[in-house]
């Protein structure tokens, strides 16, 4: 185990070699490996000891240990008074390393005996196979179904020839109120797959799926958000050049404002992304979309001076890295999100909306007010459909004062 000096984990004194004894040296170099303190390896590595201990007394192998030996150990620990915050997660680090590693096998997926499951299921499988989603619209059909079908019949018997219209305008009505009109668009979609699903398979007799109401969202029904140019170079500005999260947060918010990136393109950008010599950006958009755009010289720069001075080192490709051990990649969109809304607090900016679409609108106004075509600025963020774009016309307001008529009544 080649772990450096100043990192080697400290292990108790006279602790009994146990069945998990052999496998604590690889865990830490893991550990190591992804960025954790010296202090932090230790007081895993002592945790390890302690759970080496506890399979002793148990006589278990390490062949047996699974979720339920380490919610005893946990507990035994609490008992003890010797629980920390970050045990849980330490513990399901290591169960997922001796499965990599197949020391340990797979948890066995107990069959739920829930009475949606076998339903979805199937409907799962046809989504997949009849109408080719990826995992992710798949996950939201599902979910949006079984919110249905537990509104219809609680936790009682399924019986699908029970189904009407009028439940499912009383569901539909019911998620239109507790969401967004987005959010209740997606609901009507996923009924309508779905009935149009069990009519298929025979679970019932008429079309329902021509029942489910349709909800109003106008897609130009309101002006996008932005910042004044000036506002995005104050936000710029609050950038801490001299920290490793000032460094990261810059670089990140000139690809969403120079670039138009939407949060998960930034999230997803690796390495290999960057063609340096070209000047260019390997964009994974929508769909699988694929898109090269030219870098502009002060992102460059940003991203630059990121990757060699404050990106932490570890094997992950992903150009934008946790701060924290473990040094992974983003977990999501979110986590862009939230450098925009701290460099929105720093700056001392309260918009109405705080996400990192802010500053892509904010690209496109200002291209539009600069003299760009709404075919250009469609280029640049990589707009599938025209209409996509044409919600920037309204922001143009010295056109749309060219082409208002007179009030009825007025002076002419």
């Amino acid at each position: 185990m080649n772990i450096p000096h100043s990192l080697a984990p400290t292990i108790p004194d006279k602790s009994p070699v146990g069945p998990l004894h052999t496998h604590i040296g690889g865990f830490a170099e893991t550990l190591v490996k992804q960025g954790y303190s010296s202090y932090a390896i230790d007081q895993k590595i002592r945790l390890l000891a302690d759970l080496d201990r506890w399979l002793i007394q148990r006589r278990l192998k390490i062949q047996d240990l699974a979720e339920e030996h380490i919610e005893k150990f946990l507990r035994c620990r609490r008992n003890r008074g010797h629980s920390r915050g970050g045990d849980p997660s330490t513990l399901r680090s290591l169960l997922g390393i001796l499965r990599e590693n197949r020391i340990i096998s797979s948890p066995v997926v107990k069959p739920d005996a829930n009475a949606f499951d076998d339903i979805q299921k199937h409907f799962s499988q046809y989504l997949i196979d009849e109408r080719g989603l990826n995992p992710a619209t798949v996950a939201w059909y599902v979910f949006e179904t079984r919110t249905f079908l537990s509104a219809c019949f609680g936790k009682g018997s399924v019986s699908l020839g029970q189904l009407s219209s009028r439940h499912i305008a009383q569901h539909v009505l019911h998620r239109a109120r507790s969401t967004s009109p987005r959010g209740a668009q997606r609901t009507v979609t996923a009924l309508r797959g779905f009935l149009r699903f069990l009519q298929q398979r025979g679970d019932i007799a008429t079309n329902l799926a021509g029942s489910v109401p349709k909800v109003a969202n106008w897609s130009a029904g309101g002006l996008p958000k932005y910042l004044p140019a000036a506002e995005v170079e104050l936000l710029l500005d609050t950038c801490d050049g001299q920290t490793a999260e000032g460094r990261r947060s810059r670089a990140i918010l000139l690809l969403l404002a120079r670039l138009g990136l939407r949060a998960g393109e930034v999230v997803h950008l690796t390495l290999d992304d960057i063609d340096w010599d070209a000047g260019e950006l390997l964009i994974r958009g929508k769909g699988g979309r694929q898109d090269r755009l030219p870098m502009p010289a002060d992102v460059g720069k940003a991203v630059a001076t990121y990757i060699r001075y404050a990106r932490p080192s570890c094997l992950c490709r992903r150009v934008f890295i946790r701060l924290n051990a473990p040094h992974q990649g983003l977990a999501g969109a979110s986590n862009v999100g939230y450098v925009v809304r701290r460099a929105l607090r720093r700056a001392g900016l309260k918009p109405s909306f705080t996400g990192s679409h802010l500053l892509r609108h904010s690209l496109a106004t200002r291209m539009l007010r600069g003299g760009a075509s709404l075919t250009e600025i469609g280029k640049i963020l990589r707009h599938q459909l025209p209409s996509t774009t044409a919600i920037y016309a309204k922001v143009d307001l010295a056109a749309l004062r060219a082409l208002a008529q007179p009030w009825p009544g007025g002076e002419a």
